[in-house]
């Protein structure tokens, strides 16, 4: 009798969130299993069913580890050089080690997945916990921030993770033209031909000299081939910030982009990726209804002397209204160095109603959040129609758009695409990654099974 019920004396609020805990580990475990081991199928996966993002991670984590590891990718000999290459400059936040290290090898990348990783997410959620030390729930806070970043992480890096891990399961089982388009030359000359808005780039002439005004002897000449000719320099005169976005930008600031991410409906059908529409006489001029959405929008706000807006603020852009929200950074995830262990925030700290380089100097305070974007709409629908005329067959592309002096102009696409920490609905971002999941699973295991 005694040993039938002490458990139940034993059993405390604080028991439960661990046992939340280690159910979940179990099922990250036994999911890991499922697909490597027994080559298990997304749709028929007994683990996660009810969490569909949890299903959809722990399926990207196995496949990227097994199946697809070696396989060639679209910009690279395989999944796992394109890795290397791309998260070598990123790092997980108060660490300071590159992430393109835990991806060398598969023999690294394997136990970094199995033991590494939950560990990591543990000392996360411990963190999380002791900023609420003598807090009742702070039990509750360390079991759902562990559960989280295991299974159903919300930062910025496992989406992109996310969204490449789709980009190069789809490339390599359908060989769907449209990745062509991370060429950017490519995208210059398909998409001027397809209709799409292009930044515009210099046929004449054939190629330039860049001279040092002052180096002699043969010495600060630089010779640039255009790519018209075979070359491999794109030659482009400088496009400006139109006004509105000047209007919200320090003097001397970077062209700054709008990151638009769009989802595709027609990698579905890869042998037919405009769903059987057909052209009319003017051509793919409307965007049929249900085939290509606009599922986010951020705008990147250059820095003051900056030649680029790869380091800026990353304003949520209510896609919708036009309406501009809260600016944030991603920065803590770039501090590389041993040393960024003791000086590199965990999570981001940084938020922004005005532009952080407003109000310097002679600079008056320049007010972002709150502010509107001109013409919303239409920059949605030309970057949807863009996607359905250029590469309907890709799932997601993440769209560099300009409103330049000189209109709308897309300066190129991202297929292994980021959202830059903006706002997108969740629900309905998980049921198409699961629904082009189910799909690419039959070439996967039709391939094991032959």
């Amino acid at each position: 009798f005694f040993f039938g019920i002490w458990p139940f004396f034993l059993w405390t609020p604080e028991m439960q969130w661990l046992m939340t805990m280690l159910y979940d580990t179990m099922q990250y475990y036994a999911s890991l299993f499922y697909y490597l081991v027994s080559n298990g199928s997304f749709e028929k996966c007994p683990y996660f069913a009810d969490r569909l993002q949890a299903k959809c991670q722990v399926y990207s984590v196995a496949i990227t580890l097994g199946y697809l590891w070696g396989k060639k990718h679209y910009r690279a000999e395989s999944l796992a050089e394109d890795m290397r290459v791309n998260f070598r400059n990123v790092a997980i936040p108060g660490t300071g080690i590159a992430l393109s290290r835990f991806v060398c090898c598969r023999l690294v990348a394997l136990p970094f997945m199995l033991i590494l990783y939950p560990l990591v997410c543990l000392i996360a959620a411990l963190n999380v916990g002791y900023k609420n030390k003598g807090s009742k729930t702070a039990p509750e806070t360390v079991s759902q921030a562990y559960c989280e970043q295991l299974v159903t992480p919300q930062d910025w890096f496992s989406y992109w993770r996310l969204n490449s891990f789709l980009a190069a399961l789809h490339e390599a089982e359908t060989h769907a033209p449209g990745y062509r388009q991370e060429d950017k030359w490519t995208f210059l000359v398909e998409g001027e031909q397809a209709g799409v808005p292009i930044s515009p780039y210099l046929k004449k002439p054939e190629a330039i000299v860049v001279k040092d005004r002052h180096e002699e002897g043969g010495m600060g000449l630089f010779f640039f081939k255009n790519a018209t000719v075979g070359g491999k320099w794109i030659l482009q005169e400088r496009l400006d910030n139109g006004e509105f976005v000047k209007s919200i930008l320090p003097p001397n600031a970077p062209l700054s982009t709008f990151r638009v991410m769009t989802a595709s409906r027609g990698g579905l059908t890869p042998d037919e990726p405009r769903l059987g529409n057909t052209a009319d006489e003017t051509g793919f001029r409307r965007l049929p209804k249900g085939h290509v959405s606009a599922i986010s929008c951020v705008f990147r706000a250059g820095r003051l002397g900056a030649n680029t807006d790869h380091d800026s603020i990353l304003f949520d852009v209510n896609k919708e209204t036009g309406e501009i929200n809260r600016g944030t950074r991603n920065m803590h995830w770039y501090k590389l160095g041993l040393d960024k262990i003791f000086t590199c925030p965990w999570t981001s700290t940084e938020f922004y109603s005005e532009h952080p380089d407003g109000g310097k100097g002679d600079i008056k305070p320049i007010k972002v959040q709150g502010q509107k974007v001109p013409g919303i709409a239409n920059v949605l629908e030309q970057t949807c129609l863009s996607h359905y005329l250029l590469l309907p067959d890709v799932p997601l592309v993440g769209w560099d758009v300009v409103l330049s002096s000189k209109g709308i102009c897309m300066l190129e696409v991202n297929l292994s695409c980021n959202f830059f920490k903006g706002s997108f609905d969740h629900d309905e971002y998980f049921r198409f990654m699961s629904e082009y999941f189910n799909f690419l699973d039959t070439y996967r295991l039709k391939k094991k099974s032959d």
